[in-house]
């Protein structure tokens, strides 16, 4: 295998049935899969693999849900020997994913990242009850245009730009009322607007109090230096220095994920092939938005890694 990326989905990747087949057929992924229930204080897998998809869709079981699917795909992935590591360049992954890529680089321990991304699913939810928001993609409109018009929307509350998904697709969160006036103006300057079926405003100052209970028990991990280069979501650069982890991970939950950027930064390294490695193809699908020279493989299933 050529030189190539890992990606991690973030939340919206979960399906009832996720993971399944690959507990069945490998034994890397059934030992992760158990190893999350004994850390979790409820039955992940079979919220995984039996829903109901209500209960899979909350915050504080989507995350560990996925995290966990996408870590046992990697490992049966492994188990095949089809994986030539040596030839990993970078590892990526989209809000949530960035735990998994910092885990699948030997950066965080398995066990640590599945009971910290449950705390974080579970307090990002917590702020979603205290203070409602919501998010909605924008299509078919710049940065700059955008931007512009978040602005003139903070007069009816918090709004911001929170997930820069492709040069033409951007989430925006806040505020109802503010997210309602962002989606007009966007809408009557031309652009399309689709409203995300979100808990609240990921991504934005709305989740401040979730990033201040998270504060402590980042601190209490204890963080390696990565085998591969990660990129941070809030910075789109490569983050290695264990505080700088810390940080990054801190800021991701009320700072825009810059995930064109983390692209972009590893294509700029010369890497052009992509492993998209969980459930789904969400990250395949924004690829092609932001660079059509680039090639992803999607990982979630025992058929995908025997195609490999």
């Amino acid at each position: 295998m050529a030189d190539f990326g890992l990606l991690f989905p973030g939340q919206g990747a979960q399906k009832v049935g996720m993971g399944a087949e690959l507990y069945e057929s490998s034994a890397a992924a059934k030992s992760i899969f158990e190893r999350a229930n004994e850390i979790l204080d409820f039955d992940l897998k079979q919220l995984c693999f039996e829903g109901p998809q209500e209960e899979l869709n909350k915050t504080n079981i989507s995350q560990p849900a996925i995290l966990v699917t996408s870590l046992a795909a990697l490992e049966a992935l492994k188990e095949t020997g089809k994986l030539n590591w040596a030839s990993c360049k970078a590892s990526a992954g989209l809000s949530l994913g960035e735990y998994t890529a910092l885990a699948a680089v030997g950066a965080i321990a398995y066990e640590d990242a599945i009971s910290l991304v449950h705390k974080r699913g579970t307090f990002m939810q917590q702020a979603c009850d205290a203070q409602p928001g919501g998010m909605a993609s924008i299509v078919g409109m710049n940065r700059e245009e955008l931007g512009a018009i978040c602005e003139a929307a903070t007069s009816a509350g918090v709004i911001c730009m929170a997930n820069f998904n492709s040069p033409q697709q951007i989430a925006i969160a806040g505020e109802l009322s503010a997210l309602e006036a962002a989606c007009a103006a966007a809408k009557e300057a031309g652009a399309r607007v689709f409203p995300l079926q979100v808990a609240g405003a990921f991504h934005s100052k709305l989740m401040s109090p979730a990033a201040a209970k998270l504060a402590p028990h980042l601190q209490e991990l204890n963080i390696s230096e990565p085998e591969v280069p990660v990129i941070a979501n809030v910075t789109g650069r490569q983050v290695t220095q264990a505080g700088d982890i810390r940080e990054c991970l801190l800021k991701q939950v009320d700072s825009p994920a810059l995930w064109v950027d983390c692209v972009q930064t590893v294509i700029g390294s010369g890497v052009t092939q992509f492993l998209e490695v969980g459930p789904g193809k969400v990250l395949a699908g924004l690829m092609r938005r932001i660079d059509r020279t680039a090639s992803v493989t999607c990982i979630g299933t025992p058929a995908d890694i025997e195609n490999l």
